[in-house]
């Protein structure tokens, strides 16, 4: 039996072993934080995720406080519309007026409290039944008014109304732009109402959007300006649409004042908004505007009075004139925006007048089909061949001589973009003569001559020009020119004459000024060519018999480029041109393609004695050699003998030279590529050739250039020569080796053969053992 304790001692007891167990609990708690703080470096815990809101308080609640202002809206409207019925009229009126009132008295005690965002609801949904009750006001006691001037009157009432209503709580935003959206139909709205024509409509639009500009310029709260700004730029740019329109379809000059004038009404809307916005890149926008409104209002008079070819330059010179008002004492933005305006006015003009340009320059390339066909009636039948010509267009010299004397006139009164200018006056002017002839459809003589007095023109400009820029693009200009009245030229043979021989002498004359050398002499050099062309044809000549007096101009070119070094190279290129293009037409007639060689290699001989042209000497060599395969290919000589010596001589000679000078030159580089030239046709000759006499002389000669290559000890000579001799016999031994063969059993070539193959496997074999005997001693030594 188990003896228990009294209660007092198993009492004492069991309190002394919780004692126990609480101490063993604290020291393993203990031991269990010294572990984890072990562990925590290795294994960091977690960090716990922060969950951000989508979206903020604020965002929240405005979106509540919209969503539920709405609903109230539409609540009312339906209750309007829909409801309205069931009511009487002193019930209709009591629930309007007291919904009325309750939402725009609510803002009050809720700005007080602090409330702001919920008083803006609330005053919106009190100025949305306020619209309510402009209309039940019109359907219950006024319906007997005109529907749109009762909402012309509401409109400008609603807007007093509302602006008064911001005013009288001060703290509230939604009230102004309310009223200045309200403020927007009362003009339009009042000349609907009383019949007005488009006119009046547009001037309501126009008076609108003066009216938004002021308040934009005189507030000073931010949201309200940008307000009054989307007014003033929807109201302004609906206005000028429609007075551009009216401007375009006048056709009176009664009608086209009156457009005129609203036009000018935006104009002054705009240069009043540059004059007074601080913002520099406003002011200089709204000035460009206004300089271009009242461009087009003054330019829209002259277009419905004058002809169609005036209505470009009469925009023109009302666009001109605008650089007037940089002189007049105006903030430094609109005297900019004016500056802008008028360069935008010319640069369209400029791009109206271009397509001229193009007709006049490729409008001749229609004549290249019929050379010679006859003149024709006017200048522009010249060029209309297969291009259109542009509609009213007559004015287009008037425009480009207009940009181009306000842009002289620009150029002196400032230094920065003077070059530029300077360049650009050329162009303008240049293209107003070019195409003035066109324009005033001169007979065909006279507008040559009037295209050559424009190449000279052209060229006078680059001689006097002090600034490279400009000098530079009236000479390309000249060449255009020149190019253009050589094809415009093409219609009649003897204006072909005339203007090719004009062009030479004028580029000739030209080409004494230092400056244009260059260029200029490679012209005149060009015109000569087309000029003996041109000669060689009207003469009756053929093609290749022109060409011997083409070859005139290769050697003008030669001699000129010695006395000119400093335009050699552009002179001697189109001398080769030329050069070339007899090349081209001899090549119908063999005896005399090689006589324009043989010439050709005498000029090039000739510039290869200056010193800085010793390489022409090659060109020359060359030449000479084609003009001996040539007429040796007209005489039916066949032998490749006739055409390799010639070449192999000199080689050799040239080869043997290098030499002397040069005692490591390599025999390969010296005398390889003349023998080659010789001993390899002549081997393929000697091949298809059946008879003794070739392979014989070519064996003896390939004999001799082995003797003297052992003899000098060079290898060029010795690989050649003895290369030639083996195959040269082995050529005359292959007939007697094709009998041996055919005379040796049928077995004999398989099994010579399979020796051969055992004798190379036994060697490999052999050097393979040999191989592993090297690599054992190799691997015993230390």
């Amino acid at each position: 039996m188990t003896h228990l304790p009294p209660p007092a001692e198993e009492l004492r007891i069991l309190d002394a072993e919780l004692r126990q167990l609480d101490a063993r609990r604290a020291q393993l708690l203990f031991r269990r934080a010294h572990l984890i703080g072990l562990l925590q470096p290795a294994f960091p815990p977690a960090p716990p995720v922060a969950r951000r809101p989508e979206t903020t308080a604020p965002r929240v609640q405005n979106v509540l406080l919209v969503l539920g202002g709405v609903l109230l809206t539409v609540a009312a409207i339906v209750f309007t519309l829909v409801s309205w019925g069931h009511l009487g009229i002193a019930g209709r009126s009591l629930v309007l007026a007291t919904v009325t009132a309750a939402a725009l008295g609510a803002p009050v005690f809720l700005l007080r409290r602090g409330l702001r965002s919920t008083a803006e609801a609330l005053a919106g949904l009190g100025l949305a039944l306020t619209v309510l009750d402009a209309y039940a006001l019109h359907e219950v006691a006024l319906t007997a008014t005109d529907g749109t001037g009762y909402a012309a009157v509401a409109a400008m009432c609603l807007a007093g109304l509302w602006w008064g209503y911001g005013r009288g709580l001060g703290s509230l935003r939604l009230p102004f732009p309310a009223a200045l959206a309200a403020g927007q139909f009362p003009l339009l709205l009042s000349a609907v109402a009383a019949g007005a024509g488009p006119y009046a409509i547009t001037a309501s639009l126009l008076l609108t959007a003066a009216c938004d500009t002021a308040v934009a310029l005189r507030t000073s709260v931010g949201w309200l300006r940008i307000a009054a700004a989307v007014g003033a730029y929807g109201m302004g740019g609906w206005g000028v649409a429609a007075a551009g329109v009216l401007s375009s379809e006048a056709t009176g000059p009664s009608a086209a004042a009156r457009a005129a004038a609203l036009l000018a009404l935006a104009a002054a809307i705009a240069l009043y908004a540059a004059w007074r916005t601080p913002r520099q890149g406003l002011a200089v926008g709204a000035a460009v505007t206004g300089g271009l409104l009242l461009v087009a209002a003054l330019g829209g008079i002259p277009r419905a009075v004058l002809p169609g070819v005036w209505t470009v330059p009469g925009y023109l010179v009302c666009g001109a004139g605008l650089p007037a008002a940089v002189r007049l004492p105006l903030p430094d933005p609109v005297r900019r925006g004016a500056a802008w305006a008028s360069a935008a006015v010319q640069a369209l003009a400029v791009v109206w007048a271009l397509p001229l340009v193009f007709v006049a320059l490729l409008g001749p390339v229609g004549l290249t089909g019929r050379v010679w066909s006859g003149a024709p009636s006017d200048l522009r039948a010249a060029v209309t061949v297969w291009v259109y010509w542009p509609p009213d267009a007559a004015a287009a010299p008037l425009v480009f001589a207009v940009v181009a004397a306000v842009l002289a006139v620009a150029a002196r009164a400032t230094t920065a973009w003077r070059d530029q200018a300077s360049a650009g006056v050329v162009v303008l002017a240049w293209a107003a003569m070019l195409v003035l002839p066109f324009a005033l459809r001169l007979p065909y003589t006279a507008g040559l001559f009037t295209q050559g007095l424009t190449v000279v023109a052209a060229l006078a400009a680059a001689v006097y020009a002090r600034r490279t820029p400009t000098s530079l693009t009236a000479v390309l200009l000249s060449l255009l020119t020149a190019a253009g009245l050589s094809i415009l030229s093409l219609a009649s043979q003897e204006a072909t004459l005339a203007v090719l021989a004009a062009l030479t002498a004028i580029f000739t004359v030209a080409a004494a000024h230092p400056r244009l050398t260059a260029v200029c002499a490679s012209a005149s050099l060009a015109g000569a060519a087309g000029l003996a062309c041109a000669v060689g044809a009207a003469a009756g000549w053929s093609a290749a018999h022109t060409a011997l007096l083409l070859l005139v101009v290769p050697a003008a070119a030669a001699l000129l480029a010695a006395r000119v070094p400093r335009s050699a190279v552009p002179v001697e290129a189109t001398g080769a041109g030329a050069g070339l293009l007899a090349i081209g037409l001899a090549v119908t007639d063999a005896p005399v393609l090689a006589l324009v060689l043989a010439l050709c290699g005498v000029i090039a001989a000739g510039t290869a004695v200056r010193v800085d042209r010793r390489r022409a000497g090659y060109a020359a060599a060359a030449l000479f050699v084609l003009a001996g395969w040539v007429r040796l290919g007209s005489w039916g000589v066949g032998a490749p003998e006739a055409y390799t010596l010639p070449v192999t001589v000199p080689a050799l000679v040239v080869g043997f030279f290098r030499r002397r000078r040069d005692p490591g030159a390599s025999s390969w580089t010296a005398y390889g590529p003349g023998l080659s030239a010789t001993l390899v046709p002549s081997l393929l000759a000697a091949w298809a050739d059946a008879d003794w006499p070739r392979p014989l002389l070519l064996g003896t000669a390939a004999l001799v250039v082995v003797l003297v290559g052992a003899r000098h000890r060079l290898q060029a000579p010795l690989v050649l020569g003895g290369s030639v001799l083996v195959l040269d016999a082995l050529h005359e031994l292959a007939p007697y080796l094709v009998q041996v063969a055919g005379a040796l059993p049928r077995w004999l070539p398989p099994a010579f053969a399979g020796l051969l193959l055992l004798v190379l496997g036994a060697t490999y074999e052999q050097r393979i053992r040999d191989a592993r005997r090297m690599r054992d001693v190799l691997g015993r030594m230390r």
